[in-house]
């Protein structure tokens, strides 16, 4: 079966950018909604309920306001930056999906249609490159305000999304290793064959997760928009749409880091415990079912944000960036080695790729992640202030047993 080619390939493509990019748009307008209303539950309130019925059109009604709001500029700013901002943020944030597999293939009458806009042979490398983009809209927003506030969130922004980027893409490569491959729908191929990564990849998905709480602003992570001390960190100085377009960007890079989660470590669009969606033909019925598995694997993980951001309290600046540098970064680069050891010792035994192969990954890395979440810190490196002045008692208090 050959895949879809010419004039069909191009006309496909631009349906699948339309459905694809308009159902994250449309995915992140009704997930305010979730959040708000999980807000509410979290903290035992109603959250919006007035706008239609259980508060449903809320998000409309916030959309018609920031399009029919005064858009202001500071008068001493960038005009140009200040306007390029915003888009600079938002672009990256919805472009990255387009390598993720949402769905199995699909036979039409032109030839076999990949479910990605993109299948790129460097999928996972082209994640990476337009992912770090983002960055540039946050410093821009912070430096062309002309505002302290803005300038030190931008700055703090800047800080955490490079400390991050790296723990996320050493994490990542644990996954290239053991998949031989850096094409998304590989990757997926993959673990139909054995078991999801996150197996025998605990460690790897433990530390891409909390990467991926830093990379999109979110709490306990929101240190650049921390309004208790920069009112509203990069975009202070933003309002109207140019603002909603900062919201629509951190919810975009919410809903590509889950579909990254969900691809990379959770099997993609397989559905688990059967073969049945794995093999050809690609039917309609197979497309629909493997859709609707990978986005309720994506709706998932987009639930988890929202429960971390009411539940857990924001860290310090600098226990961030030592969480990043000093625990994430060595984690990511030593699991990386041990995986790199386990698979070259496993295809020097002659071991076949499969369950039997992964299970031997599979059982070290669950003890690593057993060790990792006993000894992880223990208020060495991120612990507050109190625990660090328990810790100078205790080594005073051995020093003066030493003296005497």
């Amino acid at each position: 079966m050959s895949p879809v080619t010419g004039a069909a390939y191009f006309w496909i493509s631009i349906v699948k950018i339309l459905v694809v990019f308009g159902g994250i748009l449309g995915l992140v307008a009704f997930w305010t909604w979730v959040e708000r209303r999980g807000a509410g539950w979290i903290q035992n309130r109603l959250g919006p309920n007035r706008v239609g019925p259980e508060g449903l059109f809320q998000p409309v009604a916030d959309g018609l306001k920031n399009f029919l709001k005064e858009e202001t500029l500071p008068p001493f700013s960038d005009r140009f930056l200040f306007v390029l901002a915003p888009m600079m943020a938002f672009t990256p944030a919805l472009i990255t999906f387009a390598v993720v597999p949402f769905a199995s293939p699909l036979q039409t009458p032109w030839g076999v249609m990949n479910s990605a806009i993109a299948d790129l042979p460097v999928g996972f490398l082209y994640i990476l490159a337009i992912g770090s983009l983002g960055v540039y809209g946050v410093v821009l927003a912070g430096w062309s305000s002309n505002n302290k506030y803005s300038l030190l969130g931008g700055l703090r922004g800047s800080a955490q999304l490079i400390s991050y980027e790296v723990s996320m893409g050493l994490s990542a490569v644990a996954v290239l290793v053991l998949a031989g491959n850096i094409t998304m729908n590989e990757i997926v191929a993959k673990q139909q064959q054995s078991l999801w990564f996150v197996l025998p990849l605990f460690v790897a998905f433990f530390t891409f997760m909390i990467a991926s709480f830093a990379e999109t602003n979110r709490l306990p992570f929101d240190l650049p928009e921390a309004e208790a001390e920069l009112i509203a960190g990069y975009h202070t100085e933003y309002s109207a749409m140019k603002f909603s377009m900062f919201y629509i960007a951190e919810y975009s890079n919410m809903v590509t880091a889950s579909g990254l989660m969900v691809t990379l470590f959770f099997g993609g669009w397989d559905i688990p415990f059967t073969t049945w969606d794995s093999t050809p033909p690609w039917t309609v019925w197979k497309f629909v079912a493997t859709f609707a598995c990978f986005w309720l694997k994506v709706v998932l993980f987009l639930f988890t944000y929202v429960w971390v951001r009411w539940t857990l309290p924001r860290f310090r600046f600098d226990q961030l960036m030592d969480l990043g540098w000093k625990v994430l970064l060595p984690v990511a680069l030593a699991y990386v080695m041990v995986v790199a050891v386990g698979v070259w010792a496993l295809e020097s035994a002659g071991v076949p790729f499969g369950l039997g192969y992964v299970a031997w990954l599979t059982a070290g890395s669950l003890v690593l992640g057993a060790l990792l979440l006993w000894g992880l810190d223990r208020n060495r490196v991120i612990g507050g202030s109190a625990s660090r002045q328990r810790a100078r008692w205790r080594a005073d208090a051995a020093r003066a047993r030493g003296a005497a």
